[in-house]
């Protein structure tokens, strides 16, 4: 038994955000259903690479542990088969801008008639209010319009795009936050209710540090200008090789330490200062130090030093680290083919419930029949509606 294991859930959603959510409840035990169409197939099942069977390896991912089914939600039929779904599930979670599934007749205005517990959980670029709820947007116009790309990359260089989805994934975190709370409040209640999910929020709420600061004494990030995003000597430094090391240790007890395996203490005194002058001293004299040894001897000197130095790794060299391995956080998950996928672990231990990689993503609409029989459609009526385009298994 898992975590949650019990908790229905059907999955709208498309691309990363809310599918990176409901990944998480799935590999906690609950039962995800993705609802697909059948003329406009979720782009991540298109990305490229692709198994021999031509299942994206992304897709494989991002829903695994979640069964599909394909129905045409703009046919009549379509909206009634939701409708009966929704009788016995738990959670709708959908990524549609604001207002689509209402137009369909699938809003939560709608849905909640049929189960009033129902929990709804819209997860949507800018919300459901406001004057951008209808706009267009991706991951880096979200961090963009959150005022987080102003103060990424160099001063030299202006912002630069993020290599991970920081709004779109922490969305999905968002989302599966509220959903919980949700079932937690439904637990006491009997009552389920709408949660809206906006990724710029999402986006907006990352700035724990920054934003205080900025709010209360107008001091205003801009790139190289704080401690953090390489304002002081917090940053990372090439080595011989032309690798990079990261030097972390603000606190003092981790500076001093740092300092004396570079063989230079007259730093430590220097290292307290917040001014540009002393900034710009330690780091030109840690760069200089930092360039004349190679990242595997700089490895070598810092295995033993507590100075919050790590050698900044490629991703294949970070799912070789022994700590990535001892903490399981790459699993083999079974494939349709019979093979496995190797694929990042959700970061969370559980004692006594352990999250479960049961299956990869699998094909479009492969579990269509099977769970439209098991919530009482006949076998007529599913051929009847796959001959005309309704369904798709």
């Amino acid at each position: 038994m898992s975590a949650l294991t019990g908790l229905n859930i059907l999955d709208f959603s498309g691309l990363l955000p809310a599918p990176y959510g409901t990944r998480i409840l799935a590999d906690m035990g609950a039962n995800v259903l993705r609802v697909e169409a059948p003329a406009r197939p979720d782009m991540v099942r298109v990305m490229p690479p692709f198994d021999e069977q031509g299942l994206s390896a992304a897709h494989g991912s991002l829903n695994r542990n979640k069964n599909s089914i394909v129905v045409d939600l703009k046919t009549p039929e379509g909206v009634a088969i939701i409708k009966k779904l929704v009788e016995t599930y738990d959670i709708v979670v959908e990524q549609f801008r604001p207002s689509v599934m209402a137009r369909l007749g699938l809003g939560y205005e709608d849905l909640k008639k049929i189960n009033s517990r129902l929990i709804y959980c819209a997860v949507t670029g800018y919300g459901q209010q406001g004057v951008y709820k209808n706009r267009a947007g991706h991951d880096l116009n979200y961090l963009a319009i959150a005022g987080i790309l102003d103060y990424t990359g160099r001063k030299t260089t202006g912002p630069m795009p993020l290599p991970i989805q920081a709004a779109d994934i922490t969305g999905g975190l968002y989302a599966v936050t509220g959903i919980l709370a949700a079932v937690i409040h439904r637990q006491t209640t009997n009552q389920g209710q709408f949660v809206d999910v906006s990724l710029t929020d999402a986006a907006f709420s990352l700035q724990a540090l920054t934003a205080p600061a900025a709010l209360m004494a107008n001091h205003q990030p801009k790139p190289e200008t704080d401690t953090l995003n390489g304002g002081t000597f917090y940053d990372c430094y090439q080595t011989l090789d032309n690798r990079y090391l990261s030097i972390g240790g603000l606190e003092p007890q981790f500076f001093m330490a740092f300092a004396n395996a570079i063989q230079r203490p007259d730093l430590i005194s220097l290292s307290i200062r917040h001014d540009a002058q002393a900034v710009t001293i330690v780091k030109a004299a840690i760069s200089e130090a930092i360039i004349k040894k190679t990242l595997s001897e700089w490895q070598t000197v810092f295995a033993t030093i507590e100075a919050c130095v790590e050698p900044v790794l490629s991703f294949a060299e970070a799912c070789e680290h022994p700590q990535i391995i001892e903490r399981k956080m790459l699993v083999d998950v079974p494939s349709p083919n019979g093979s496995t996928q190797k694929q990042i672990a959700t970061p969370i231990v559980f004692s006594a419930t352990p999250n479960q990689y049961r299956m990869t993503g699998t094909a479009l609409g492969s579990h269509t029949t099977e769970v439209l029989l098991a919530h009482g459609f006949t076998e007529a009526d599913i051929k009847s509606w796959q001959q005309q385009g309704i369904i798709m298994s």
